[in-house]
C-alpha cells in the first residue's frame, strides 16, 4: 500500500505562487513514479507533471510548462509542485499520485486525498 499525504493548496490571485507537497510514507525506490494530477469542476482529471524519483523521466503538461516545477526530496520522501504565474484556469483539485513503472502511464493508481487550488482573477 502506497500512502501519500498532500498539503499546500489554497487561494491565490492570478500571477501568484503556491507550492504543493506530497509526503510519502517511505522511500519506494529510484524507479518509482510520482506525479501531480488535477481535476477542474466538470472536467476530466489530467496529468500536470510526472517524474521518476531517480530522475530518468520527466513530463509536464503543455499548459504548465515554464510555470510549474516538479521535484522530489529524497531525505524527506516528499514530492513538490512549485506553481508560479498561476492563472484562473489552474483552479482545480490537485492530487498527488504514484505508480510503478513505466512512468509514462496516463493514470497512476496510488493517490492522495487531494488539495484544492483556487486562482482568482
Amino acid at each position: 500500500q502506497v500512502q501519500l499525504v498532500e498539503s499546500g493548496g489554497g487561494s491565490v490571485q492570478a500571477g501568484g505562487s503556491l507550492r504543493l507537497s506530497c509526503a510519502a510514507a517511505r522511500y519506494y525506490g529510484s524507479f518509482f513514479c510520482m506525479g501531480w494530477f488535477r481535476q477542474a469542476s466538470g472536467k476530466e482529471r489530467e496529468a500536470v507533471a510526472k517524474i521518476n524519483i531517480g530522475g530518468a523521466y520527466g513530463y509536464y503538461a503543455d499548459s504548465v510548462k515554464g510555470r510549474f516545477t516538479i521535484s522530489y526530496d529524497d531525505a524527506k520522501n516528499t514530492l513538490y509542485l512549485q506553481m508560479n504565474s498561476l492563472k484562473p484556469e489552474d483552479t482545480a483539485m490537485y492530487y498527488c499520485a504514484a505508480e510503478f513503472p513505466p512512468c509514462s502511464k496516463s493514470t497512476y493508481n496510488y493517490g492522495g486525498q487531494g488539495t484544492q487550488v483556487t486562482v482568482s482573477s
